[in-house]
């Protein structure tokens, strides 16, 4: 920017910025000021959509897979039950079918989140050899 010398009434020459050049600087600091606090807006909404948390199949199989027997059925609940504020809006069930004589068994699992038409849901197949388990359907009662 550049100086102006001015000659003031005692005879001595003083510098200034003038107006013009003052506004032109504030312009231009709170423009960089004003990007910054974009960048670090645009940062924490990103670190909070990191942290925000979905609930995984290993809590749904790691019961099933620590036992000893698994018994036909169904069943259903929300997360609300088990894990109470963690995963709101999160529901869960699962299917245990017999699915080779034996013990063999075929687990469904299903986590749905959302309800009614934004709702989606993703599903997980696994197997567990459980022979200590009571027959099922596969073996029609008998072993």
């Amino acid at each position: 920017m550049k100086l102006r010398r001015h000659i003031s009434r005692s005879g001595q020459r003083s510098s200034a910025f003038t107006l013009l050049e003052v506004i032109i600087a504030c312009a231009i600091f709170f423009v960089v000021a004003f990007a910054v606090l974009e960048v670090v807006t645009v940062g924490l909404v990103a670190a909070k959509k990191l942290q925000q948390r979905e609930p995984d199949f290993d809590m749904l199989v790691n019961p099933h897979a620590l036992t000893n027997q698994l018994v036909e059925g169904s069943e259903s609940g929300d997360f609300e039950d088990l894990y109470p504020g963690l995963y709101p809006g999160y529901s869960w069930a699962y299917d245990i079918q017999e699915a080779f004589s034996n013990g063999f068994f075929r687990v469904d699992y299903y986590l749905i989140s959302g309800r009614g038409k934004g709702a989606s849901e993703q599903r997980l197949t696994v197997f567990f050899s459980k022979p200590g388990s009571p027959p099922g359907s596969a073996s029609q009662g008998r072993y």
